[in-house]
């Protein structure tokens, strides 16, 4: 996991948490900021797929 992935993810999960939380006390349309980001922030941390590095396949030579 890069750092970078890994500090957005808890970024987003901590803004999730908090608008998850004022929701509650300030109105329910805050929900629809809250939740999303704190899905985000879950599925960010989770992916592993940018960790693979994929290999580029060299064909034919110099364009001119």
């Amino acid at each position: 996991m890069h750092l970078s992935q890994l500090i957005i993810g808890i970024i987003f999960i901590i803004g999730g948490l908090a608008l998850t939380v004022v929701a509650f006390f300030a109105g329910f349309f805050v929900l629809i900021y809250g939740l999303p980001l704190l899905v985000f922030g879950i599925f960010i941390l989770l992916n592993k797929k940018e960790d693979v590095v994929e290999s580029i396949k060299k064909r034919g030579g110099k364009k001119k």
